[in-house]
């Protein structure tokens, strides 16, 4: 049994120690918004936040948190839209199919929370998350968005 802060509410999942956290935040806690998509970290579609640090959560085991950590799912980072970088996104129709959408958005959210001007270059380093269909200039434009549009290139 382990006790988890997910979206600001203590959680307790029934789950085997080695039990990724995507699973419990899934499964248990029915969340679905945070997406499975390569299960070795690599693809971003599992994204949450981990104290306000992107977190790619189908590689981390449940053991290797406590509920004095605090886990964002997209369903957190705004329950109604309202987030900067989903009106962005809704602004600047960045999705296709939209599966690795909740992980890019939160990769993104937490990148202009340590950096709220990024530079394209900055974009570009930060956000590692992979789309299929490659909506990759339209992310870069919605972050831009979010920010205020006013950082340099580069």
């Amino acid at each position: 049994m382990a006790r988890l802060n997910i979206n600001g509410r203590v959680v307790e999942i029934a789950a085997e120690d080695d039990t990724p956290l995507l699973w419990a935040i899934r499964e248990q806690a029915g969340l679905t918004g945070t997406k499975y998509g390569c299960g070795v970290a690599q693809c971003g579609a599992c994204t949450v936040h981990v104290d306000g640090v992107a977190t790619r959560s189908c590689s981390m085991p449940v053991s290797a948190f406590d509920e004095s950590q605090k886990i964002v799912t997209i369903e957190g980072l705004s329950p109604d839209g309202s987030h900067p970088l989903q009106r962005a996104w809704v602004a600047l129709d960045v999705p296709q199919c939209g599966y690795c959408q909740s992980g890019m958005i939160m990769a993104a959210a937490a990148l202009l929370a340590a950096n709220p001007k990024p530079s394209d270059a900055d974009i570009r380093g930060e956000i590692t998350n992979i789309c299929r269909c490659g909506t990759y200039n339209r992310v870069q434009a919605a972050i831009k968005q979010a920010a205020g549009g006013n950082q340099a290139n580069g």
